[in-house]
Protein backbone atom coordinates (compact mmCIF):
# COMPACT_ATOMS: atom_id res chain seq x y z
CA UNK A 1 0.00 0.00 0.00
CA UNK A 2 1.84 2.95 -1.05
CA UNK A 3 2.63 5.48 2.06
CA UNK A 4 0.18 8.36 1.31
CA UNK A 5 -2.97 5.97 2.05
CA UNK A 6 -2.56 5.52 5.65
CA UNK A 7 -3.17 9.50 6.18
CA UNK A 8 -7.20 8.87 5.25
CA UNK A 9 -7.08 5.38 7.09
CA UNK A 10 -6.37 7.64 10.87
CA UNK A 11 -8.89 10.76 10.11
CA UNK A 12 -9.09 11.42 13.32
CA UNK A 13 -5.43 10.90 14.61
CA UNK A 14 -4.20 12.85 11.84
CA UNK A 15 -5.94 15.46 12.46
CA UNK A 16 -5.00 15.47 15.87
CA UNK A 17 -1.43 15.78 14.88
CA UNK A 18 -1.40 18.04 11.86
CA UNK A 19 -4.32 20.73 13.43
CA UNK A 20 -2.90 20.90 17.19
CA UNK A 21 -3.98 23.62 18.98
CA UNK A 22 -0.75 24.68 20.00
CA UNK A 23 -0.34 25.40 15.57
CA UNK A 24 -3.59 27.16 15.38
CA UNK A 25 -2.55 29.20 18.44
CA UNK A 26 0.74 30.16 15.99
CA UNK A 27 -1.19 30.57 13.42
CA UNK A 28 -3.32 33.21 15.13
CA UNK A 29 -0.88 34.98 17.58
CA UNK A 30 -2.08 33.47 20.70
CA UNK A 31 0.00 31.29 21.34
CA UNK A 32 2.06 32.03 24.69
CA UNK A 33 5.63 32.90 24.16
CA UNK A 34 6.60 30.46 27.31
CA UNK A 35 4.85 27.82 25.28
CA UNK A 36 6.14 28.35 22.14
CA UNK A 37 9.79 29.06 23.49
CA UNK A 38 9.66 25.08 25.30
CA UNK A 39 8.32 23.57 22.37
CA UNK A 40 11.23 24.93 20.42
CA UNK A 41 13.63 23.90 23.00
CA UNK A 42 12.55 20.15 22.98
CA UNK A 43 12.45 20.22 19.28
CA UNK A 44 15.81 21.28 19.31
CA UNK A 45 16.76 17.80 21.42
CA UNK A 46 14.24 15.80 19.25
CA UNK A 47 16.19 16.69 15.86
CA UNK A 48 19.80 15.87 17.36
CA UNK A 49 18.31 12.59 18.01
CA UNK A 50 16.41 12.23 14.38
CA UNK A 51 20.03 12.95 13.07
CA UNK A 52 21.67 9.73 15.18
CA UNK A 53 18.49 8.10 14.09
CA UNK A 54 18.63 9.03 10.03
CA UNK A 55 22.57 8.46 10.06
CA UNK A 56 22.49 5.04 10.98
CA UNK A 57 19.36 4.47 8.57
CA UNK A 58 21.51 5.43 5.96
CA UNK A 59 24.27 2.98 6.57
CA UNK A 60 21.43 0.18 6.07
CA UNK A 61 19.03 1.75 3.91
CA UNK A 62 18.89 0.39 -0.04
CA UNK A 63 20.53 2.08 -2.40
CA UNK A 64 18.06 3.69 -4.15
CA UNK A 65 16.93 5.55 -0.63
CA UNK A 66 20.32 6.55 0.41
CA UNK A 67 20.71 9.89 -1.34
CA UNK A 68 17.41 11.49 0.41
CA UNK A 69 18.37 10.09 3.25
CA UNK A 70 21.67 11.73 3.13
CA UNK A 71 20.15 14.83 1.85
CA UNK A 72 18.31 14.97 5.24
CA UNK A 73 20.98 14.30 7.12
CA UNK A 74 22.71 17.35 6.20
CA UNK A 75 19.61 19.69 6.56
CA UNK A 76 19.24 17.88 9.85
CA UNK A 77 22.72 19.33 10.84
CA UNK A 78 21.60 22.55 8.83
CA UNK A 79 18.67 22.66 11.31
CA UNK A 80 20.80 22.45 14.38
CA UNK A 81 22.57 25.13 13.27
CA UNK A 82 19.64 27.17 13.30
CA UNK A 83 18.10 26.20 16.40
CA UNK A 84 21.40 27.53 17.66
CA UNK A 85 20.91 30.96 16.45
CA UNK A 86 17.06 30.75 17.17
CA UNK A 87 17.90 29.88 20.97
CA UNK A 88 20.70 32.89 21.40
CA UNK A 89 18.42 35.37 19.77
CA UNK A 90 15.94 34.13 21.93
CA UNK A 91 17.76 33.94 25.03
CA UNK A 92 16.91 30.11 25.38
CA UNK A 93 19.38 26.88 26.63
CA UNK A 94 19.52 24.09 24.45
CA UNK A 95 21.42 22.00 27.35
CA UNK A 96 17.92 21.73 28.85
CA UNK A 97 16.62 17.94 29.88
CA UNK A 98 14.06 16.13 27.80
CA UNK A 99 10.48 16.30 29.22
CA UNK A 100 8.74 13.26 28.60
CA UNK A 101 7.52 12.90 25.67
CA UNK A 102 10.60 14.13 24.10
CA UNK A 103 12.42 11.63 25.96
CA UNK A 104 9.77 8.89 24.80
CA UNK A 105 9.99 9.88 21.08
CA UNK A 106 13.91 9.52 21.60
CA UNK A 107 12.72 5.96 22.59
CA UNK A 108 10.84 5.37 19.61
CA UNK A 109 13.52 6.07 17.11
CA UNK A 110 16.13 3.81 19.06
CA UNK A 111 13.69 1.15 18.96
CA UNK A 112 13.34 1.83 14.99
CA UNK A 113 17.17 1.27 14.83
CA UNK A 114 16.14 -2.17 15.54
CA UNK A 115 13.39 -1.94 13.02
CA UNK A 116 13.64 -3.90 9.11
CA UNK A 117 14.53 -0.63 6.72
CA UNK A 118 10.93 -0.54 5.28
CA UNK A 119 9.27 -0.43 8.50
CA UNK A 120 11.91 2.68 9.57
CA UNK A 121 11.71 4.14 6.29
CA UNK A 122 7.84 4.52 6.90
CA UNK A 123 8.44 5.74 10.23
CA UNK A 124 10.80 8.48 8.83
CA UNK A 125 8.48 9.48 6.25
CA UNK A 126 5.76 9.87 8.59
CA UNK A 127 7.71 12.32 10.71
CA UNK A 128 8.39 14.32 8.01
CA UNK A 129 4.93 14.50 6.66
CA UNK A 130 3.53 15.54 9.81
CA UNK A 131 5.69 17.54 10.13
CA UNK A 132 5.12 19.91 7.14
CA UNK A 133 1.10 19.48 7.45
CA UNK A 134 1.53 20.91 11.00
CA UNK A 135 2.84 23.84 9.88
CA UNK A 136 1.10 24.36 6.52
CA UNK A 137 -2.14 24.54 8.67
CA UNK A 138 -0.41 27.34 11.06
CA UNK A 139 0.27 29.26 7.61
CA UNK A 140 1.21 32.40 6.92
CA UNK A 141 1.66 31.99 11.13
CA UNK A 142 1.15 35.28 13.43
CA UNK A 143 4.30 37.81 12.65
CA UNK A 144 5.57 37.24 15.80
CA UNK A 145 5.89 33.64 14.35
CA UNK A 146 6.57 33.91 10.75
CA UNK A 147 9.41 33.32 10.44
CA UNK A 148 9.16 29.67 12.30
CA UNK A 149 6.59 29.06 9.95
CA UNK A 150 8.21 29.86 6.81
CA UNK A 151 11.23 27.94 7.85
CA UNK A 152 9.12 24.65 7.85
CA UNK A 153 7.20 24.77 5.04
CA UNK A 154 9.33 26.30 2.03
CA UNK A 155 9.24 23.88 -1.10
CA UNK A 156 12.51 22.35 -0.46
CA UNK A 157 11.32 20.66 2.48
CA UNK A 158 8.25 19.70 0.98
CA UNK A 159 10.28 17.82 -2.13
CA UNK A 160 12.67 16.17 0.84
CA UNK A 161 8.95 14.99 2.06
CA UNK A 162 7.74 13.64 -1.21
CA UNK A 163 11.79 11.63 -1.52
CA UNK A 164 11.15 9.98 1.42
CA UNK A 165 7.64 8.93 0.25
CA UNK A 166 8.91 7.36 -2.72
CA UNK A 167 11.83 5.51 -0.71
CA UNK A 168 9.37 4.09 1.58
CA UNK A 169 6.42 3.22 -1.36
CA UNK A 170 10.19 1.58 -3.14
CA UNK A 171 10.73 -0.34 -0.05
CA UNK A 172 7.72 -1.75 0.77
CA UNK A 173 6.65 -3.07 3.79
CA UNK A 174 2.81 -2.77 6.41
CA UNK A 175 3.08 0.84 7.52
CA UNK A 176 -0.09 0.95 9.81
CA UNK A 177 1.36 0.37 13.14
CA UNK A 178 4.22 2.41 12.87
CA UNK A 179 2.29 5.13 11.05
CA UNK A 180 -0.43 4.91 14.19
CA UNK A 181 2.93 5.02 16.69
CA UNK A 182 4.68 7.93 15.37
CA UNK A 183 1.51 10.14 14.68
CA UNK A 184 0.77 9.78 18.48
CA UNK A 185 4.06 10.54 19.68
CA UNK A 186 3.68 13.82 17.44
CA UNK A 187 0.26 14.85 19.38
CA UNK A 188 1.90 13.96 22.73
CA UNK A 189 4.94 16.42 21.72
CA UNK A 190 2.65 19.32 20.97
CA UNK A 191 0.17 18.58 23.68
CA UNK A 192 3.72 18.55 26.28
CA UNK A 193 4.65 21.98 24.99
CA UNK A 194 1.40 23.42 26.12
CA UNK A 195 0.98 21.60 29.15
CA UNK A 196 4.81 22.47 30.12
CA UNK A 197 4.67 26.34 28.67
CA UNK A 198 1.66 26.98 31.29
Amino acid sequence: MPVAELLPAFPDAWRAATRHPFLMAVRDGTVDPAQFDTWLTQDALFVADLLRFQARLLGRAPRAAQAVLAAGCVALVDELAWFEEQAAHRGLDLHTAPLPATAAYGELLERLDRADVPTALIALWTIERTYLDAWSAALPGAPAYREFVEHWTVPGFAGYVTGLEAAADAAGGDGAGVFAEVVAAEIAFWDTAVEAGR
